[in-house]
């Protein structure tokens, strides 16, 4: 795993991901992600974020329904503790036997969070999700958009997207690489409302 980040600070930063999806019969699944980043600047501790996500959902043709459990921790904003649950419909406006996939949904979540200074929010929250999969040969992009606002004021909202490409060499030997966007529009005081991390890895899988 490689990092590039640019600036006028000394930085040090480990993450790591990760991902499986359990599957029940033809039509059920239940996605899981999860996700550790620590990092420090200058000596003092600013990054030691925790993220844990799934998305069970039932799929017949190209109708999606989702539902959505998470838990995240994030000294880079401040959160002590943040759970979400939610439901909604989606859509496949293209798939094929290869994994490839346009999907955009739109789910209902109740969201509680737990901030460092002891204060808290509860909030209902409306999520689009854009998902994009595509490969072709020896290529892989893999694309996934949120837009998160506050059903009662729409100019408290998050947004996120991550994109990670992948080049296989051989068949066991690829590299990849991701780019991570994430906007808040509501922290503590002195704690950034963006943040951005692009990483290239390289993976070496086994038969």
């Amino acid at each position: 795993m490689g990092q590039y980040s640019a600036g006028g600070v000394n930085r040090a930063l480990f993450s790591t991901t990760h991902a499986f999806t359990l599957l029940r019969g033809m039509h059920f699944g239940a996605p899981v992600t999860g996700s550790f980043v620590f990092g420090k600047q200058d000596g003092l501790l600013k990054e030691r974020e925790w993220l844990v996500n799934t998305t069970p959902y039932y799929w017949k043709g190209h109708f999606r329904f989702y539902g959505l459990g998470g838990y995240e921790r994030s000294n880079l904003r401040g959160i002590s503790s943040r759970v979400q649950a939610g439901a909604g419909p989606g859509w496949a406006f293209y798939s094929d036997s290869l994994g490839r996939e346009v999907a955009l949904s739109n789910l209902l979540i109740r969201e509680a969070t737990y901030f460092q200074n002891g204060t808290e929010r509860v909030v209902t929250r409306n999520s689009v999700r854009l998902k994009i999969n595509y490969t072709y040969r020896t290529f892989s992009l893999s694309s996934i958009s949120f837009y998160q606002p506050n059903v009662a004021l729409a100019s408290d909202y998050r947004a996120t997207q991550q994109t990670t490409v992948g080049l296989r060499f051989t068949p066991r030997f690829a590299i990849t690489g991701t780019y991570a966007y994430t906007f808040e529009s509501r922290v503590l005081e002195g704690k950034p409302t963006d943040n951005t991390n692009v990483t290239v890895g390289v993976a070496y899988s086994t038969k």
